[in-house]
C-alpha cells in the first residue's frame, strides 16, 4: 500500500508564503509524475502544478510566477513553494502521484491521492 502524507498548510495573510510537502511511503519501486491539486469550497478540484521524475514542470496559469513545484526523488517527496499568496488561493491542497509498486515487464503506474491540507489566505 502507498500513502501520501501532506504537511505545511495553514493560515497566512495575503502576500505571504507557505511551503507544502508531500511524502510518499509504502511499497514503492518508482514514482513517475507528482503533483498538487486544489479544491475550493463549492468548486471542482483543479490542477495547480505537476512535475515529472525528470523535473519537467507544468503550472496552472493562475499560479505561474508565484508557485514553484520541486521534488526530492531520494526522499520520495514533492514540495510546493507558494509565494505572493492571494485570498483566491484558499483551498484544500491535495498531493497526487503515479506510483509503480513492483518491478513489471510492462510498467504499470497507479494513481494515488493524499488526504489534503488546508490553505487559507486572509485579505
Amino acid at each position: 500500500q502507498v500513502q501520501l502524507l501532506e504537511s505545511g498548510g495553514g493560515l497566512v495573510q495575503a502576500g505571504g508564503s507557505l511551503r507544502l510537502s508531500c511524502a510518499a511511503s509504502g511499497t514503492i519501486f518508482s514514482i513517475a509524475a507528482m503533483g498538487w491539486y486544489r479544491q475550493a469550497p463549492g468548486k471542482q478540484r483543479e490542477l495547480v502544478a505537476t512535475i515529472t521524475s525528470g523535473g519537467s514542470t507544468n503550472y496552472a496559469d493562475s499560479v505561474k510566477g508565484r508557485f514553484t513545484i520541486f521534488r526530492d526523488n531520494a526522499k520520495k517527496t514533492v514540495y510546493l513553494q507558494m509565494n505572493s499568496l492571494k485570498p483566491e488561493d484558499t483551498a484544500v491542497y491535495y498531493c497526487n502521484a503515479d506510483v509503480m509498486t513492483r518491478i513489471q515487464l510492462t510498467p504499470k503506474f497507479v494513481n494515488y491521492w493524499g488526504q489534503g491540507t488546508q490553505v487559507a489566505v486572509s485579505s
